[in-house]
């Protein structure tokens, strides 16, 4: 593949925890790989009380890779990479430290290295550091990586959008889901539209319903402050769970170039139908106004299921059914589309009459390095007709060399310095789905608590998707919920 452009990449942020999880060790991996550019240099940025000189920058970074990437930080690759590594105060409105670290990078590299700014920070430090881009000269030319939420709901999106499109055009604009990212949320795109089997079944005709469902173990993690002011829904089902279902649900594009793909993902958007208050469950988990931070009366969610449909040709009448929360029984991250069940009255039925054991299905864990599975009814060996469901599992890890697939942070790095906007959101889709969402957020329905290890408040979770029953897939089982 081609490989960036000489670079300038300047982390705002560099010493929090995205940065020190997934954006240092996802860098250094590039770098392992072979896929940055010839040329580059790593500027970290951070308020002025918490600045660290170069060497602190470096030793930081050293931890952060060592702790938590998946190349030993050694050797030649990371003497390289550690020399790239420089830190400036940016304190808006005092852009001089940032602006002369920029500059010294630049003229290390020498003729015109492209700029890519990463604003790894709270979204009420946006304003100031693009309006300080903008009145320096830097963000002239340069690409800028914006991080999750995109707003809280349609005002503020707007509100937003207005903010950034002031100093960077829509086609300098990265919003970053790391989601769409995943290898295995790209392969939805080769699955449908590159093997003839799929795409004459994915439609109303043929599939009952499709499952979205991204349940987690983890509690807060510390992140209470970030919560209260977001919970499930904002966090997780308007960022990642649409922004998959745009991916499930969208029309053929002509080419997998970036605007027609996000051309036919904003369309998908364009047809989803307000969500209504009575197709959603909010829960909460018990003990959660015991975390600290939290307010002892809060009403925000730690659980969000919902049903929402998107109203074209394609999809009228197939509910789609989201769901996601805090300390639930399994973490999973899998898309399940049902298929219509074909008579069986030849057949002597003594299956349990449970819809996931005799349904068909197509099943796409995209969690990494993720599965794809086809589930079925087969006959059992014997003198007699006794169905029992099977199922055809194609597994990444059994079938790819996983030792330089990109996680997806590090996809959608490569692909901001490449300038590919293919799996990065438009601000015109994430206005749509805010839109949508505002007959929920204007009235949401009351939280009900739930045990934590559990799989949400019940029985309305199950009532939300009868006559369908929740369901997560094991490669090659059927798990009942």
């Amino acid at each position: 593949m081609t490989r960036p452009d000489d670079h300038v990449i300047v982390l705002f942020g560099a010493t929090g925890d995205l940065a020190k999880r997934k954006l240092l060790p996802g860098l250094f991996h590039l770098a392992c790989a072979g896929l940055l550019p010839d040329g580059y240099r790593i500027v970290g940025s951070g308020r002025a009380h918490s600045a660290l000189n170069d060497d602190a920058f470096r030793k930081h970074a050293h931890d952060a890779v060592s702790t938590f990437g998946r190349c030993e930080p050694s050797g030649p690759v990371w003497e390289s990479f550690a020399d790239s590594l420089s830190f400036a105060a940016s304190d808006p409105p005092d852009a001089g430290p940032l602006l002369a670290a920029v500059r010294a990078a630049e003229d290390s590299l020498g003729g015109q290295p492209r700029r890519l700014f990463h604003l790894a920070v709270p979204p009420a430090a946006f304003g100031s550091i693009i309006g300080m881009l903008g009145d320096t000269g830097l963000a002239e030319k340069s690409k800028v990586i914006v991080e999750k939420p995109f707003g809280t709901d349609l005002a503020s999106a707007r509100a937003l959008n207005q903010t950034i499109h002031a100093v960077f055009d829509e086609s300098r604009i990265f919003r970053i889901d790391h989601f769409l990212g995943k290898e295995s949320v790209d392969n939805i795109l080769a699955l449908r539209f590159a093997n003839g089997m799929f795409e004459p079944i994915w439609n109303r005709d043929h599939i009952s319903h499709v499952q979205i469902d991204v349940p987690e173990t983890l509690g807060l993690e510390g992140r209470a402050h970030f919560y209260e002011g977001t919970g499930a829904f904002r966090d997780m089902i308007v960022t990642h769970l649409i922004q998959v279902l745009g991916i499930v649900a969208m029309e053929p594009p002509v080419s997998l170039a970036a605007q027609p793909l996000r051309d036919e993902k904003a369309k998908v958007f364009a047809a989803l139908r307000p969500i209504e208050t009575g197709h959603v469950v909010r829960g909460q988990y018990d003990g959660y106004r015991d975390e600290p931070g939290v307010a002892p009366d809060s009403q925000t969610e730690t659980f969000t299921a919902l049903r929402i449909e998107v109203d074209n040709w394609r999809w009228a009448g197939v509910p789609f059914y989201l769901r996601s929360g805090k300390k639930l029984a399994q973490h999973h991250e899998v898309i399940t589309l049902g298929l219509r069940e074909p008579p069986l009255r030849m057949f002597p039925i003594d299956l349990p009459q449970q819809e996931n054991y005799r349904s068909n299905k197509i099943v796409i864990d995209f969690a990494d390095p993720g599965w794809i599975a086809a589930c079925f009814l087969a006959k059992e060996p014997g003198p007699t007709m006794r169905l029992a469901p099977e199922a055809m599992t194609f597994r990444y890890a059994d079938s790819f060399c996983q030792e330089h697939g990109l996680e997806g942070y590090e996809r959608l790095i490569l692909d901001a310095m490449l300038g590919d906007q293919s799996l990065f959101t438009r601000s015109d889709g994430i206005e749509r789905i805010w839109e949508a969402s505002t007959p929920l957020l204007e009235n949401p329905p009351p939280v009900h608590l739930y045990a934590p290890g559990s799989w949400g408040p019940e029985p309305a979770v199950s009532e939300l998707i009868a006559p369908h029953q929740w369901y997560l897939e094991d490669a090659g089982d059927v798990v009942r919920r």
